[in-house]
């Protein structure tokens, strides 16, 4: 089992104008409660999260319409550098690719700070998975597009085409090849993402998902 969750500590960086991610102790033993509790505070796209349709489409699905199956099954990690990654990463891949694809350009385990520039995705990469039968892809990246992008190109290309996003992954220890994937986005309802607990296994471990809309 490999985590490839980014870890949550007070303070966790976040998209710039999104509320700080904080954790605050309520309870505590060491006061005389009975039991240690704390609260939180974070935006839905803190960390390692996923992004529901309704993020960037007003008519698209809310999270709790999703369903688990997009998320969890085989999936493949491919190393992807560059400010934009476009269809060259899938130069020498099958034609057949798995139901999800996951990019590692580079990020590291740990953000100190918010970083301020990323690999984002070409809208034509997008495209392009979508007709090899791609149904999610992911990301170590913060977002799919850029920082300043006001027109968020390729989160419209993921409404055009059903692709689903995950973002913030931690691929920085995991070697690329094929696994399972199993990311369980908190059960929230009526919202436009969630943070997300993903994990990959060897590939086979996990029974497959049905397709998206299947």
């Amino acid at each position: 089992m490999i985590d490839i969750s980014r870890q949550l500590v007070s303070g966790h960086p976040t998209w710039p104008g999104d509320p700080p991610f904080v954790v605050e102790p309520m309870a505590q033993i060491a006061r005389g409660d009975s039991v240690n509790t704390s609260q939180l505070h974070a935006s839905t796209h803190t960390g390692t999260h996923v992004d529901a349709p309704w993020h960037y489409d007003d008519a698209g699905l809310r999270l709790e319409e999703l369903g688990l199956e997009p998320y969890v099954g085989r999936c493949l990690v491919v190393t992807a550098r560059g400010p934009l990654v476009g269809p060259e990463v899938l130069e020498g891949l099958p034609q057949g690719l798995p139901p999800r694809l996951l990019l590692h350009t580079g990020q590291p385990a740990h953000w100190e700070t918010f970083p301020g520039e990323f690999a984002a995705i070409d809208p034509a990469l997008i495209r392009e998975l979508s007709r090899r039968g791609v149904q999610l892809i992911g990301t170590d990246s913060p977002s799919v597009d850029p920082l300043t992008s006001k027109t968020l190109d390729a989160h419209a290309a993921c409404r055009e085409t059903g692709l689903l996003i995950l973002e913030g992954l931690n691929l920085s220890h995991v070697p690329d090849g094929e696994y399972d994937l199993m990311c369980l986005p908190l059960p929230l309802a009526r919202v436009d993402g969630a943070p997300a607990r993903a994990v990959l296994f060897p590939a086979g471990s996990l029974p497959e998902a049905p397709p998206v809309g299947g």
